[in-house]
């Protein structure tokens, strides 16, 4: 178990890697005091106070206005829990004027840029028919977006500048949509508890060592086989972390996400019998309230199939997965979130979080800049102002 609400097990390696494993363990303890790291924690104070937020909780629809981390979190937040969300959340992360078009000028228009100068970000709000709803979330400084807020005289809420855009899910840029949407943020937060919960330790630090060890023997695809299609926008907010905070000097890991058991008809071919230079973490969410087989549709040669549901063949094909994974000697590890809640995503943030963290230091790199991408905006900025 990783915790209480998620089964994890970890990559089946037997080499001995004691000397690694001590040296994470001391870096895990160095960071604990770190000043984004405490944003994951219970003891995190928020930019805003519940009494200046309360009049934006009684909107039934939001437009979340943002790129990469700015969204990423609270999209992944809404996703995994949509079953408990009464709230619509609209999502502009990206350039798409027919979904413009469509959006309400009776929802509350949410825009976040750290920097108060994303291009796409600014470019969306531009775009749609604007109206006096609008809460905006930057840095406190002298930038586009918060001279946009104070000439709409419009509530801004500051995005700490120390807090990078894929660290921020459990800082205001994550958890103030999460509380539009109906959720309690102290339920994601559970830094305290998890960093003394020995099963957590030990299982980020494994893998930590395992990723090492992949690492040095040439293996950079971190594959998710995801069977959990409310999970998706999980990852593709992993795939940011992991690829910003880790792809630089010339060193990286490449996370690719896979719809499963879809892609067994499309790429497992290649993951069973390709060069062997991937890892891969099997992802599920225990969930009983599945369609059922209709047992009149079924012809005797499928017998087996009666009786159930849609969630146990899917459950039966991951089982399967796997046991030809270790077959091949191909290396894996395997969460199943118990329960879907605010609590197993705040695990699971920080889980990753960590790891990336951690993984940065082993490969001697900077985890929290990303000073390559500035070349695409400067680049771009001259194209538009010739």
């Amino acid at each position: 178990m990783l915790t209480k609400n998620i089964q994890f097990n970890g990559f089946e390696i037997k080499k001995n890697r004691v000397k690694i494993k001590s040296n994470i363990l001391k870096k895990l303890d160095a960071y604990k005091d770190h000043k984004l790291i405490q944003s994951f924690s219970e003891d995190y104070i928020y930019d805003f106070t519940q009494s200046e937020i309360k009049k934006f909780k009684n909107f039934k629809s939001y437009n979340l206005i943002g790129m990469g981390g700015s969204s990423l979190g609270s999209k992944a937040i809404y996703k995994f829990l949509k079953p408990k969300i009464k709230k619509k959340f609209t999502f502009l992360d990206n350039l798409n004027s027919k979904k413009n078009n469509k959006i309400s000028n009776k929802s509350l228009n949410i825009i976040i840029s750290k920097s108060g100068s994303t291009l796409e970000t600014i470019a969306n709000y531009s775009s749609i028919k604007t109206n006096k709803k609008n809460l905006f979330i930057c840095e406190n400084s002298n930038n586009y977006i918060k001279s946009l807020a104070r000439k709409l005289n419009c509530k801004v809420i500051n995005h700490k500048n120390y807090i990078g855009g894929r660290y921020s899910v459990l800082s205001e840029v994550g958890m103030l949509p999460a509380i539009f949407m109906g959720l309690k943020p102290d339920k994601f937060k559970n830094f305290n508890t998890l960093v003394k919960n020995k099963n957590f330790v030990n299982s980020l630090v494994d893998s930590v060592t395992s990723i090492s060890y992949f690492l040095v023997n040439r293996k950079f695809n971190s594959i998710i086989l995801n069977y959990d299609e409310l999970s998706l926008d999980l990852f593709s907010w992993y795939q940011q972390l992991v690829a910003e905070s880790l792809g630089k000097d010339s060193k990286g890991i490449l996370p690719l996400v896979s719809s499963m058991p879809k892609d067994n008809h499309s790429l497992m071919q290649l993951y069973l019998d390709g060069p062997g230079n991937s890892f891969f973490t099997f992802f599920d969410v225990d969930d009983h309230d599945n369609q059922k087989i209709i047992n009149r549709e079924i012809l005797p040669s499928l017998n087996y199939l009666k009786n159930k549901n849609l969630y146990q063949i899917k459950s039966a094909q991951k089982k399967a997965t796997e046991a030809v994974f270790r077959k091949r000697n191909i290396p894996f590890r395997s969460f199943k979130v118990l329960l879907r809640s605010e609590e197993a995503l705040g695990e699971l943030f920080t889980f990753f979080m960590l790891e990336t963290i951690l993984l940065a230091d082993f490969m001697k790199i900077n985890p929290f800049n990303q000073p390559s991408v500035e070349l695409i905006k400067t680049e771009t900025k001259r194209i538009l102002t010739n």
